[in-house]
């Protein structure tokens, strides 16, 4: 027996019923007109088309599964395989290729693709809770991934420097064990400045290295602690960077190891990727099937077309 000998992952019927306790817990809700009283379900009957999964209100008249409102809107592929992906995208620490995906689950590569993003814009949560409102480190760091071909085109020779690849910014709050990552266009000041402020609370005690761009906007919080990699010092006691450096690891083995080659615009998906799963991780006591269920709470109110995606 496995994880993926569980009916919802080769059974239609009951991947729905999965994913319906998963979004509705148990009480369903129409996406047209948000009721919750007059719904019924209508019987699968493959001979007249009427799909698994189907439900009507009573209120607007109109019909509908779980799917819609949604990322798996539209999807055209089975539900199940859908959960499967879900699953290994989840329980795989530096992520599964879009190839992989497209060999285990028999779809096409560019199916495989758009569902693995339609997973990671799941993942994403968009919260903007402040780090450190507790008085604890966040450790703020910056690293380089990938080429941006807007700055150096394919082909042309990149040389040495970190001018032409893309920039991340990751913030660590080290009491919460959470991470959050925002792909820059630059490092200046000016623009890492303003993430720090909208990000961290007052009450926070900043961590970073001795980047220049921290020495002004380390003064608006409670503390400012600076660790000198120049002078090989990595670390003193509890002032380091070492946590979102194992983050940083995380992220570049698979960016690198597993995915490859990213676009900028796609970047954004990636990062919410590694954040998710690393703050939902097992050191949390969050393990495989919790994490892909939380994956799966997020894909209501979201919609990702094939033609953004791209």
């Amino acid at each position: 027996m496995s994880v993926f000998s569980k009916p919802y992952f080769h059974d239609e019927e009951a991947a729905f019923a999965f994913l319906e306790d998963v979004i509705w817990n148990g009480k369903p809700v129409c996406p047209h007109c948000g009721g919750m009283d007059r719904i019924t379900k209508i019987k699968a009957n493959p001979e007249k088309r009427i799909r698994i999964g189907l439900h009507r209100c009573g209120d607007c008249k109109g019909q509908f599964t779980v799917k819609v409102g949604t990322v798996f809107e539209h999807a055209r592929i089975p539900l199940a395989k859908m959960l499967q992906a879900a699953y290994l995208l989840t329980c795989s620490k530096k992520g599964i290729s879009a190839h992989q995906l497209h060999r285990i689950l028999e779809v096409q590569y560019k199916t495989a693709w758009f569902l693995a993003h339609r997973i990671r814009e799941a993942m994403r949560t968009g919260e903007f809770v402040p780090f450190g409102s507790a008085g604890g480190f966040v450790e703020v760091d910056e690293t380089f991934i990938g080429n941006d071909r807007t700055i150096k085109p394919k082909g042309e020779k990149k040389g040495r420097g970190y001018h032409h690849k893309h920039k991340v910014m990751t913030l660590v709050d080290r009491e919460l064990g959470q991470a959050r990552s925002i792909v820059v266009d630059d490092l200046k000041a000016a623009t890492l400045a303003p993430i720090v402020r909208e990000n961290l609370a007052r009450e926070a005690r900043l961590m970073t290295d001795e980047a220049a761009y921290y020495t002004m906007v380390g003064r608006e919080f409670a503390d400012h602690k600076i660790v000198e990699h120049g002078k090989g010092e990595y670390g003193r006691g509890e002032f380091h960077t070492n946590t979102v450096e194992g983050y940083y690891s995380i992220f570049k083995r698979g960016m690198k190891g597993v995915y490859q080659h990213c676009a900028k615009r796609h970047l954004h998906r990636y990062l919410a990727e590694f954040d998710f799963r690393y703050n939902n991780r097992s050191a949390l006591g969050v393990e495989d099937q919790e994490r892909a269920s939380r994956a799966l709470e997020g894909i209501k109110g979201k919609r990702l077309t094939y033609r953004k995606a791209c």
